[in-house]
């Protein structure tokens, strides 16, 4: 299976996974930015999956269900574009015969849901919506720091070659932030060098992998003595695993 991010907007990617046949994508903000991608590839459109209600990963749906009869997939609780298949945590879905899992995944907002699942022939998928950035996360407009810190430290739990399918391009600006917060980890700097070349050449970033945000992402690495370190020198009463988070996740909000 090929796996593609199709830009949209001004940083979105939107992600698509096909055979050479049949697609699915994921969080289609932008109905036009697939359909000319299914036309130059010669695909159809079979499913539709999106991870949170937010308007620039649910707004080409319904362009896409009524011109495709594409079957849509997204989380419970959340508004969603009728009608669709509501899905919560631990629930299987099979589209393009692919076991994808259900991941509940809050923080950036209430009912967020992430999709994992291993492609045969090849390493692991995680589409993550805006709940896990390249070196950073989503921000918290719906739920609480211990709900993200949970919900990150589950997606750093799965296979370390698992890629990362982020739905943004924040990479080089969430990098220049982790070496706010480690400027001695020469991962870091490595990984910014190439995320630099790849953003010059106007290539995307991602996917990264789950291997490659446990040695550079702040907000998977808060557990470190080096990270709680340098969080204290701005908030010196973080003092356990949620305030450390929630005190990084304010002073990138700020920086």
């Amino acid at each position: 299976m090929k796996l593609i991010p199709i830009p949209a907007f001004n940083d979105n990617y939107i992600w698509m996974l096909h055979d050479d046949r049949r697609a699915l994508v994921v969080d289609p903000g932008d109905a036009q930015a697939v359909l000319t991608t299914l036309a130059q590839h010669g695909l159809t459109l079979a499913a539709i999956l999106v991870t949170h209600h937010h308007g620039d990963h649910t707004g080409g749906v319904d362009v896409l269900r009524q011109s495709t009869g594409a079957q849509v997939y997204g989380p419970a609780t959340e508004p969603m574009p009728e009608p669709l298949q509501r899905l919560t945590d631990g629930d299987v879905i099979t589209p393009l015969e692919l076991r994808l899992e259900v991941l509940l995944v809050p923080g950036h907002t209430a009912g967020h849901i992430a999709y994992w699942g291993q492609v045969p022939g090849s390493d692991p998928v995680l589409f993550c919506g805006d709940t896990l950035f390249s070196a950073g996360c989503g921000r918290l407009f719906e739920g609480t720091p211990a709900q993200m810190l949970t919900s990150l430290t589950r997606l750093a739990a799965l296979p370390e070659a698992t890629r990362v399918c982020c739905a943004h391009e924040y990479t080089l600006g969430s990098l220049r932030f982790a070496l706010a917060v480690e400027p001695d980890n020469s991962e870091l700097q490595a990984y910014q060098a190439r995320a630099l070349t790849l953003r010059q050449q106007l290539l995307p970033t991602l996917p990264s992998s789950i291997g490659l945000e446990r040695a550079v992402n702040p907000f998977l690495r808060t557990h470190l003595p080096a990270v709680a370190h340098a969080v204290q020198q701005i908030e010196p009463k973080a003092d356990d695993p949620v305030a450390v988070f929630a005190a990084l996740r304010t002073w990138k909000d700020k920086f």
